[in-house]
């Protein structure tokens, strides 16, 4: 039981940053139609803009609280993060936007290696230690424990995840994304402006990406140029079994994948005696992605047009 209590929250704690950077691509994706693979380096940037941030205040400002400093590293990698994603958006996903399909998937992908190199540029290829800012004393609950760091990537994923529903469901802003989803063009008839409404999202995304990130960080205790590609696939994959276009879809999907992931390697390596385990981890958020394209491929919500955003 100790077992199983410790890895439902080891999966809630991964699934809740798999559900921050899966709702960055259901929203492009319900308003565009376009999948973001540059998402994932989004979440990386933030990470190491973090990470900077972090180091320049620890030699600047010695003695200043950890939990301030994690605090004012957050707030400059999510506005880092979020101006990043809307000059990708204006530079290279606009003038495609009446492209054929390909031509935006390749764009996107061509911009994730870009910024992967330009990340390895300044930030240099190894691998860096990441400062640990809060208490490490864990907490026990029924026998497994959870750190500090972990209870603030849940508090911080339910309070990104109630602001968005907000946002979404009762600001103006949420309205329009709303209606641009359904149809741009009629949209636009009735006085909302595609293209602020597309840029908005884009930088709502790279915010819950740099949240993401930095959370991932701090719970892992390193940073490096590639570190956004993994979680980055695997929060697409959360957002297709959830249902691709659907905020709920994608909380769901990334909850269940984090869940599965952990269960999965928590209790296939102790059956085989580490043979199979948390090296092999990856392989389970695959396995979903194959039963649910092949089984359902709308996902577990499917897509429920009116509510995309």
């Amino acid at each position: 039981m100790d077992t199983f209590i410790q890895q439902i929250i080891n999966g809630l704690v991964l699934g809740s940053m798999y559900a921050l950077v899966a709702l960055g691509y259901t929203m492009v994706y319900g308003i565009i139609g376009l999948i973001n693979f540059a998402h994932g380096e989004v979440l990386m940037v933030g990470a190491l803009t973090s990470w900077s941030i972090i180091g320049l205040m620890q030699d600047a400002m010695p003695g200043t609280p950890g939990w301030l400093i994690l605090l004012i590293a957050l707030i400059i990698a999510c506005v880092v993060a979020a101006t990043l994603n809307f000059v990708i958006e204006k530079v290279a996903y606009r003038p495609l936007r009446d492209s054929p399909r390909l031509a935006p998937l390749i764009t996107a992908i061509g911009m994730s290696l870009l910024l992967q190199t330009l990340a390895m540029i300044i930030w240099k290829p190894n691998y860096k230690p990441y400062p640990t800012l809060l208490p490490r004393t864990p907490f026990e609950i029924g026998g497994a424990v959870i750190t500090p760091t972990q209870v603030l990537i849940l508090g911080m994923t339910v309070v990104s995840l109630a602001v968005l529903m907000w946002l979404v469901n009762y600001t103006k802003l949420g309205r329009a994304m709303r209606a641009t989803a359904e149809n741009p063009r009629v949209a636009a008839l009735m006085g909302v402006k595609p293209d602020v409404v597309i840029s908005a999202t884009f930088v709502i995304g790279a915010v819950l990406a740099a949240i993401a990130g930095v959370m991932w960080a701090a719970n892992y205790g390193t940073v490096q140029h590639t570190m956004g590609f993994l979680p980055g696939l695997k929060a697409f994959t959360a957002a297709v079994f959830g249902g691709i276009g659907n905020l709920g879809g994608a909380v769901l999907g990334g909850i269940l994948l984090g869940l599965i992931e952990s269960l999965g390697a928590g209790y296939i390596g102790t059956l085989t005696g580490g043979v199979l385990g948390s090296h092999y981890s990856d392989i389970f958020a695959f396995i979903v992605l194959i039963f649910v394209l092949t089984l359902r491929p709308s996902g577990l919500l499917g897509e429920r047009v009116a509510d995309r955003a």
